[in-house]
């Protein structure tokens, strides 16, 4: 059955792949952004993408809870993907505060709304760094918590804050998903990761290494104990964790679904590779080396980190099917049209107007709500 989801962050990396797969799947979408980390012409891409114009954009910031309630109750939403929300670990031991402050107030405010309106089915965009440094690897969903910086404390807290409230609504439901590594980009090399300034995380990092954006890729610690020295992780093709998503939302609207208040789910592969391991397939995926350097441990991160994914496949039947190698392949892909567009001045707006006209009874205009707009029109 066709439902209309909104998805905060909806124009970010993550936001932006679960977008499509929703539309794809036949569900009609709202986007809630204030555009701090991500693009507008992203927004543009996605029609394309997906073969329907099914989506509207609301720019704004979630933390607005009036701007949260009139969006909710003016497209009669049916569930909320929250993904909006600061997420780099270093920058979060450098500045826990601003991070307490956007992502719980955000967390609140979509929690509110909801409440307000009566909308009862919330995916949350959670995260591994729930169970910090564990010993016992893979990680399962019992596993005990045990943050170690202040971005996974965020995450950790506004789950409990999700608990407290599921207890307190009669017919409330939500999945906090735990992602663990997020990588590559849409096959079709129209979105995927293309973060401002310096990257925090080791794909888009080796991605502008090869473009010649970066010198060279920074290994941070070469002394874990993994089969190279370097951090180990579980990577996931963004494509494959936006499917896992529209498979939670499914699964709270399933008549086979139980009545759990709040589920706890890992989506991974259960496969880990080490630094060195994606820096060399990396490699082989735009075919030549791409240059590092070693460095110290970077403060917050983690040795190792693992899935169980057994859950989200028993639960609702979502598996990854995208490896290493599509992940290397589609990151390395997208990020070459970035710079080509780069380096010929191309610019979007031009596409905006092609969708609008292409799509015209899809993107009628409606009245935004107080401090948003509709920029598809």
């Amino acid at each position: 059955m066709k439902r209309r989801i909104l998805t905060t962050g909806g124009a970010g990396y993550i936001g932006s792949h679960t977008t499509v797969e929703l539309l794809k799947a036949g569900h009609s979408v709202v986007i809630l952004d204030n555009f701090e980390n991500s693009d507008r012409d992203r927004v543009a891409r996605i029609p394309l993408i997906a073969g329907t114009a099914d989506v509207r954009l609301v720019e704004g910031d979630v933390r607005d809870a009036q701007l949260m309630a009139d969006v909710l109750k003016r497209h009669k939403i049916d569930a909320v993907v929250h993904f909006a929300g600061k997420k780099a670990v270093a920058e979060s031991v450098a500045n826990p505060l601003l991070y307490y402050h956007d992502n719980i107030t955000g967390a609140v405010s979509v929690l509110s709304a909801m409440r307000e309106v009566g909308c009862k089915k919330l995916i949350f965009s959670s995260s591994a760094t729930v169970y910090g440094d564990t010993e016992v690897l893979p990680i399962c969903e019992t596993a005990p918590t045990s943050v170690s910086n202040p971005y996974g404390r965020t995450k950790l807290m506004i789950e409990e804050i999700i608990d407290d409230t599921a207890a307190s609504l009669a017919d409330f439901q939500a999945i906090s998903l735990r992602y663990f590594n997020p990588v590559g980009a849409h096959a079709s090399g129209l979105i995927g990761e293309c973060p401002r300034g310096v990257p925090n995380n080791l794909f888009p990092y080796i991605a502008q290494a090869a473009a010649g954006i970066r010198d060279y890729i920074q290994i941070h610690g070469s002394d874990y104990e993994t089969s190279d020295g370097t951090g180990s992780r579980d990577y996931i093709h963004v494509v494959d964790l936006a499917r896992g998503h529209v498979a939670a939302v499914e699964h709270l609207f399933s008549a086979s679904a139980d009545y759990t208040p709040h589920r706890k789910v890992n989506l991974g592969t259960g496969q880990g590779y080490t630094v060195l391991q994606v820096l060399h397939a990396f490699s082989k995926a735009c075919g030549f080396p791409v240059p590092y350097k070693r460095g110290p441990r970077r403060p917050g991160d983690v040795s190792a980190s693992l899935a169980d994914p057994s859950l989200s496949r028993a639960l609702f039947g979502w598996k990854p099917e995208l490896g290493l190698e599509e992940m290397c392949r589609d990151h390395w892909n997208f990020q070459k049209r970035e710079r080509d567009k780069s380096n010929n001045g191309m610019c979007m707006p031009s596409l905006t107007h092609q969708i609008i006209s292409d799509h015209a009874a899809a993107a009628e205009t409606y009245l935004a709500a107080p401090g948003g707009r509709d920029i598809l029109n």
